[in-house]
């Protein structure tokens, strides 16, 4: 139906993001899962990222393509932009459409005649575990789908970066302490809400990576005060009462509409993420109320220094690892790492300006600090 990819990444890695859909497919049918898309074939998948990948070494008016390409044929779309004649799907054309479909949420639709595939138009609405390849810089794309339940984060199925290839695996998230921030992010998790705890967290690290500038948040249980022991004082920028924006938002019981929560909840998110930027630690709790930020954390008085941590990539290849924390970045993971050492009830969020992004919590399984690195699951 389709030529044979000339994108060698794309050849190698078809067969098995076919077989991820068809599983994931399968069994939404047999629980009566409603609304979902068309099975993609592996030569679908490979010809629809070889044209992707060539778009996204190319730029139109000097700006590289932002794009976002849906397998979907148009009555799945809900309400759709329908051409009056299809484009053929190839570089040139994803290339030209670029400038006005790279606003988020967008999707270029594509679908066959039985023979070829071509762009049928634009979309704002995809079924249920749609295949979708997000284009967001030169060589790097990202194939993923619409999680059935909640809003927000699509759920990552692999990234490729040039000949780089990782496959999320599913199977990573065994850990019986692994945080729920990461099973949300893998969709391994029951329903999930607008003001689900995992949900919030997660638009949290998509916000702290997206100022580029690096960041650590750690979260504290509500109402204890044991974290005060691993913060140097004074804190340059305490709060007195703790900020309560984003807190009150998800207490806060209404009858607005869906649209406005999400709204409402993306400022409030961007706000505590933007305070990340400034050089030291945010401290939230669990209630999500602002403690404080640019605070510099240290080496309880109780306790030593810390040795060694699990650390683990939800790809293939990325099995748990015994480090020491020096080995997985630079002063800001160390120290987050020593607090959850000594606050072991936290958890600490920290990004790096390269864009790595890494859940610490303490694992009572392993006795130890354990470290995920999420960032292939974030873009």
């Amino acid at each position: 139906m389709v030529n044979r990819a000339t994108y060698q990444a794309a050849k190698l890695v078809a067969p098995r993001i076919e077989s991820h859909f068809a599983k994931h497919l399968a069994e939404a049918n047999a629980k009566g899962e409603l609304d979902l898309a068309p099975q993609p074939p592996a030569r679908v998948i490979e010809a629809i990222l070889d044209s992707a990948f060539w778009a996204s070494l190319r730029k139109e008016e000097g700006h590289s393509p932002k794009i976002s390409i849906a397998f979907l044929p148009p009555e799945q779309a809900g309400k759709p932009l329908i051409f009056n004649q299809t484009l053929p799907l190839n570089p040139n054309v994803l290339t030209k459409m670029a400038p006005g479909v790279e606003r988020g949420g967008i999707h270029i639709g594509v679908w066959h005649d039985g023979y070829n595939l071509h762009i049928w138009g634009t979309t704002l609405n995809i079924p249920n575990y749609c295949f979708v390849v997000d284009v967001s810089e030169p060589g790097l794309l990202v194939i993923k789908h619409r999680r059935i339940y909640g809003f927000g984060k699509y759920t990552n199925v692999a990234v490729l970066k040039g000949d780089q290839i990782k496959i999320v695996e599913e199977k990573s998230a065994s850990n019986e302490d692994c945080p729920s921030m990461l099973l949300s992010l893998l969709d391994l998790t029951a329903h999930s809400y607008w003001n689900d705890s995992a949900n919030i967290l997660i638009q949290l690290a998509v916000s702290m990576r997206a100022h580029g500038r690096g960041g650590a948040v750690l979260v504290v249980p509500h109402g204890t005060a044991d974290w005060k022991q691993s913060i140097i004082h004074p804190i340059s920028y305490a709060l007195e009462p703790s900020f309560r924006g984003l807190a009150d938002l998800v207490k806060k019981d209404t009858n607005s509409s869906e649209i406005f929560w999400q709204s409402a909840l993306k400022r409030e998110v961007d706000h505590l993420a933007g305070l990340t930027a400034i050089d030291g630690a945010t401290l939230i709790t669990d209630e999500y109320e602002l403690l404080a930020f640019g605070a510099k954390t240290g080496r309880a008085n109780s306790s030593g220094h810390i040795q060694e941590l699990s650390y683990s990539e939800p790809i293939s290849g990325g099995d748990a690892i015994i480090v020491h924390p020096a080995k997985i970045g630079g002063t800001r993971h160390l120290s987050a790492a020593q607090f959850i050492y000594d606050q072991r009830n936290a958890q600490a969020l920290v990004a790096s300006q390269d864009g790595h992004f890494t859940i610490f919590s303490w694992s009572p399984a392993l006795n130890m600090v354990q470290a995920h690195r999420i960032d292939t699951l974030l873009l």
